[in-house]
């Protein structure tokens, strides 16, 4: 049999980053340069402050924590700024999971150390993503199902196929780094709406750090890891019978991330909510609706987004991330759903906790073939005459790679994440002009990251 740890190995290795597809570059660019955004928003929160106060700093010349400019080493960073990167649950995702979240902080940490360029990180990014979409199409059943949060498992092996190409490592050196990182992948939905699930894409990013730089230095991993009879695939498979038969597509042949993108998010929170959310705000929008009018509101969405979305009465802004019915609500009450709302003040107030109570959700088994949502959300509105307002089915949300942003709406997100963090305006726009023409920055460290004032102090 094949060894499709060791195909992943050649596939890092020797793949010619200049033949990379522009639809792949863009992507990329569109996904790290969202991810910085949503990392320097989440900077203060509390997750964040605390993972950041465990790390020690290092000597001056250290990989930056962002925004704050506190010199880490390549390792603490990552996890610092992978946490930031998820705990406003505000970053892109796709597939089954948050690709830009890990693959963003290991990438800039690993690449800062090594002086890496714009174009290095895009093609790290993409060959991690390629290895993350071609791991999630060997199993037919959903990790979230299982209790693994897809983010924190494919994600580790991602990040350390993206540090194994940073780092130059040969085809046998890049199999042992993400053989490595198969045995450090892990994170359960279970910790969903908590601080935990931040800490699952900072872990992941450290994780695949961690595992390039220990086979650079000669650490070794089995060569069948991901596909032995007890290795990654079956030991993870909700379905019990993962496809091992993965000969015949072999890497770098078609490329999953010009095809799946990554989507954008317009709302910080669960992406499973935001085909609802799209909905419900449309209906309100139209038929000018408050509180008052509505007397139930009605919501059918897949069996999977329904796990993921645990808490039906939830009491903070986290536990609200992971709530259709809070969704709903805030749409209703506030006529949006942006981070203003995902407050602990806002989610115990009475008239959302009563529009909450308002929401019906039932849930279909039919399913997207690429992501464990179904093929389309549904919400209707009940109002207190008895009159059912529908809104069509919903595909695809706001955002979505079918459905992209223009680059003035990237930019509008962008600056409302940053706002004066960087120290001024003027830092904020340059930064978001590098990244997204990242690949002629000729080096990651001229990037404009931290508020240099607030460095020069540490």
């Amino acid at each position: 049999m094949a060894s499709l740890t060791c195909d992943i190995g050649a596939f890092i290795a020797s793949y010619d980053g200049n033949a990379l597809p522009a639809e792949c570059r863009e992507a990329a660019r569109i996904g790290m340069t969202d991810c910085v955004a949503v990392t320097i928003g989440g900077a203060d929160e509390p997750a964040v402050r605390i993972a950041a106060d465990l790390v020690g700093t290092t000597a001056a010349g250290g990989v930056p924590e962002i925004p704050s400019g506190r010199p880490l080493t390549p390792l603490d960073a990552a996890l610092v700024n992978g946490v930031a990167a998820h705990v406003l649950d505000y970053d892109d995702v796709v597939l089954d999971g948050h690709t830009s979240a890990v693959l963003t902080p290991a990438i800039l940490a690993e690449g800062w150390a090594l002086d890496s360029s714009g174009a290095e990180a895009v093609k790290a990014y993409a060959i991690g993503y390629e290895v993350w979409a071609r791991l999630v199409e060997l199993e037919p059943g959903h990790m979230h199902d299982r209790g693994f949060h897809p983010t924190a498992l494919w994600g580790t092996l991602a990040a350390a196929a993206a540090c194994a190409r940073l780092n130059g490592l040969d085809a046998t050196q890049s199999a042992h780094a993400v053989a490595i990182a198969a045995s450090m992948a892990s994170g359960l939905v279970a910790n969903f709406g908590t601080m935990t699930k931040s800490l699952h894409a900072g872990r992941a990013a450290q994780a695949g750090v961690m595992a390039a730089r220990l086979a650079a230095s000669g650490f070794t991993g089995s060569p069948d890891a991901i596909e032995h009879p007890v290795g990654l695939l079956r030991a993870h498979s909700p379905s019990g019978e993962p496809r091992l038969d993965f000969g015949d597509d072999a890497l770098g042949g078609r490329w999953r991330l010009a095809e799946h993108g990554v989507n954008v998010k317009q709302y910080p929170i669960c992406y499973a909510t935001h085909r609802s959310i799209d909905a419900m705000l449309d209906l309100v929008r139209d038929h000018g609706l408050t509180p008052n009018d509505v007397a139930e509101i009605h919501v059918r969405i897949g069996r999977t987004q329904r796990l993921m979305l645990r808490n039906r009465s939830p009491k903070t802004g986290l536990e609200a991330k992971f709530s259709i019915e809070f969704a709903m609500a805030s749409a209703l009450v506030a006529g949006q759903v942006g981070l203003r709302q995902l407050t602990d003040d806002f989610v115990r107030r009475d008239d959302v906790v009563q529009a909450m109570t308002k929401v019906v959700t039932t849930t279909t088994d039919e399913c997207m073939p690429d992501m464990p949502f179904a093929p389309a959300d549904e919400v209707s509105v009940v109002l207190g005459s008895g009159q059912t307002l529908r809104h069509e089915p919903v595909a695809l949300a706001k955002g979505s790679w079918g459905k992209r942003l223009s680059r003035d709406e990237l930019r509008a997100k962008f600056i409302d994440c940053v706002g004066d963090r960087l120290g001024s305006g003027e830092t904020a726009d340059r930064l978001f002009g590098d990244l997204m023409d990242l690949d002629r920055v000729t080096s990651l460290r001229s990037l404009d990251l931290t508020n240099r004032h607030a460095a020069a102090k540490h």
